[in-house]
């Protein structure tokens, strides 16, 4: 893993790193300091500022090995460089003067550099600086960088020659050659000999989830328990500088750029050879789109078909490699790796999507491929106001690493899916959310949201069961279960929730809208013990038919043939139990019998038009 990483920044070298600027202090040779300018996304809330691709950066045993504090050289915080709201922090003094003394070190040999350190040495023009900031309301811990004559120093490359003999005098400091293992070790990453580094850099972009803003160390043996042979830190891992620095600009720059937020975790993915976003799987999985042309199954069809025919016959070869992170203690957990032939997973993301495929609720159209993180949240109930991210997905831990290990090998799901949908959905229909939707009383703006999480539930129950019949050779049941309704599906369970779902529908059409229905005060006992109320329902609904029938009389032999035909393949006989995987099946034909009888009937089947919910 680690030789991988660093592979992805082959040219990285210690002592530099990427970092993102947001403001500049310009100045000129002749006027000296002459204005503040904002780079970046201007106007956006979360500027985070331009990365500049190679700054000067000091390791953490750097910066604290010296007798007084240090900073960094060229790009520092408003607080360091301009001493923005830290006048009187002695600290923050300190790390001030080592940032001109620096400057003024490399302005032995540029003059160009030696020109800042004359004007941010003078309190007039500091003051001067200050004052700009406060009125484009910096912040202190906003990254600064300085510009001359229209000329980013940082951006040049005249400094470094200086900048790699400064780190090696400060590896002089007592502290430091204390912390250096002294004896040639193989190197875990590149297997050469090598002098390994006692510390390693941190990975930054996990505080969000776990992690500490200021960053986690990949590989850490702070703890006499973590280590081994007498070993001190990191020489248990042992792993050259150049090694470090390259796998931590390559894991850094992919959660940066590649790293997707799943369910309280970061995924980040890559490629042996380069894919274009457009083509990347796994972007349509784990990513939100955009209203697009083409929907992430069609899309991964069209993908597949091309390896297949050998029109992308590079794709076939490559490969890809995924990782799931979070932050803990100031260490990053790796909590899964995935790697595999793009082919495959081409093909696993294909079936993934077409394993999910469920009809929406106005019953002619495919619901929108749902992505990865709403299939995970649909496990759990509404997230309540005010109630943390980290706190609300916290019961789904263990089911968000199943289910992404689901979709990139196409696996069966894990059983411990099927409970929390049996009674989300439960639930849901005993609130009356269900009906808030189908009758369009729910018109706020999280209307959106309910949909696509009834949706996910919806699809995930009807993969799980595929899943399930597909590994168990099943083909019979496979191909009978289908994105829309089956009436030939030959699972009791099934044909129990359509039976549920048109008994609901005919209390509607004969009564109207009465508040509480049938289907809040019997679903869960129907769901769970047909056999002890659907008969009772079914007598009932005889008086719905009389009145029906007194003013549209194909409705009501719609209705009452409907209800006989699946009474017939019940053969009499509902079950007197259903377990939990047979009543998610009772809720799929529930639902897929609701969005069946919600699509316009023709001939004897209907005189009414029902409307399709705008989703």
């Amino acid at each position: 893993m680690l030789e991988l990483l660093a592979q992805r920044a082959q040219e990285s070298e210690p002592g530099f790193k990427p970092k993102d600027i947001r403001w500049i202090i310009v100045f000129d040779s002749t006027e000296g300091f002459i204005g503040l300018v904002e780079i970046g996304d201007v106007g956006q809330f979360k500027n985070k500022g331009r990365t500049f691709s190679k700054c000067p950066d000091l390791s953490q045993p750097e910066l604290v090995s010296g007798s007084k504090p240090r900073s960094h050289f060229l790009v520092e915080t408003a607080s360091i460089i301009a001493l923005l709201g830290s006048e009187d922090d002695t600290k923050a003094r300190e790390k001030y003067k080592f940032f001109i003394s620096m400057l003024i070190g490399a302005g032995e040999e540029h003059p160009q550099i030696a020109a800042l350190a004359r004007y941010l040495n003078d309190e007039n023009a500091l003051e001067a600086i200050r004052k700009a900031m406060l009125g484009n309301k910096v912040k202190p811990t906003d990254k600064i960088t300085l510009q001359l004559d229209g000329v980013y120093p940082v951006e040049q490359d005249y400094w470094h020659e200086w900048w790699r003999d400064f780190r090696k005098s400060l590896t002089g400091s007592p502290r430091i050659r204390k912390k250096q293992p002294t004896s040639s070790m193989i190197c875990f990453v590149t297997g050469e000999p090598t002098s390994p580094v006692s510390t390693h850099s941190k990975i930054v972009g996990l505080a969000g989830i776990g992690g500490q803003s200021s960053g986690d160390v990949l590989v850490g043996f702070d703890k006499e328990a973590f280590r081994s042979y007498g070993l001190s830190q990191s020489a248990n891992v042992a792993v050259s500088e150049d090694a470090m620095s390259a796998y931590c600009a390559g894991l850094n720059e992919l959660i940066k750029y590649h790293g997707t937020n799943l369910a309280g975790t970061k995924v980040v993915h890559w490629f042996k050879e380069n894919v274009p976003r457009e083509e990347d799987p796994l972007v349509w999985l784990l990513e939100s789109r955009e209203q697009q042309e083409l929907s992430a199954q069609h899309s991964a069809r069209k993908l597949l078909n091309s390896i297949r025919t050998g029109e992308r016959s590079e794709l076939a070869s490559n490969v890809y490699y995924a990782m799931t992170l979070s932050g803990a203690g100031g260490r990053v957990m790796v909590r899964d790796w995935m790697e595999g032939s793009f082919k495959e997973l081409a093909e696993n993301i294909y079936h993934w999507f077409s394993d999910l495929e469920i009809v929406n609720l106005g019953g002619k159209n495919s619901a929108a491929s749902p992505r990865l993180e709403g299939v995970v949240t649909g496990l759990l109930p509404p997230r309540k106001p005010n109630q943390r991210y980290s706190d609300w997905i916290k019961p789904v831990g263990g089911e968000r690493l199943l289910l992404l290990y689901a979709a990139l090998k196409s696996v069966p799901f894990a059983y411990s899916v099927i409970p929390r949908l049996v009674v989300e959905f439960r639930d849901f229909i005993l609130t009356g959310g269900l009906d808030e939707l189908l009758t369009g009383k729910q018109k706020n703006s999280s209307a959106g949201l309910v949909y696509s999480t009834v949706y996910a539930r919806m699809a995930l129950i009807k993969a799980y069961h595929l899943r399930k019949y597909r590994k168990e050779g099943n083909r019979l049941m496979e191909e009978s279960l289908r994105p829309v309704l089956n009436e030939d599906f030959n699972a009791p369970a099934y044909q129990c929730g359509r039976l549920m779902a048109v008994l609901a529908e005919l209390q509607r059409s004969g009564l109207g809208d009465i508040g509480t229905g049938i289907v809040q005060r019997y679903y869960a006992a129907a769901s769970t013990t047909p056999a002890l109320v659907l008969g009772r329902l079914t007598r009932t609904s005889q008086y719905h038919l009389s009145s029906i029938n007194k003013e549209r009389p194909r409705l009501a032999h719609w209705y009452e043939s409907k209800i006989a035909d699946i009474w017939g393949r019940l053969n009499e006989a509902p079950p007197r139990t259903l377990t939990m995987e047979e009543q998610s099946l009772f809720a799929l034909g529930y639902y897929q019998q609701l969005a069946d009888m919600r699509v316009k009937k023709t001939g004897n089947d209907s005189q009414e038009t029902k409307e399709e919910p705008n989703d």
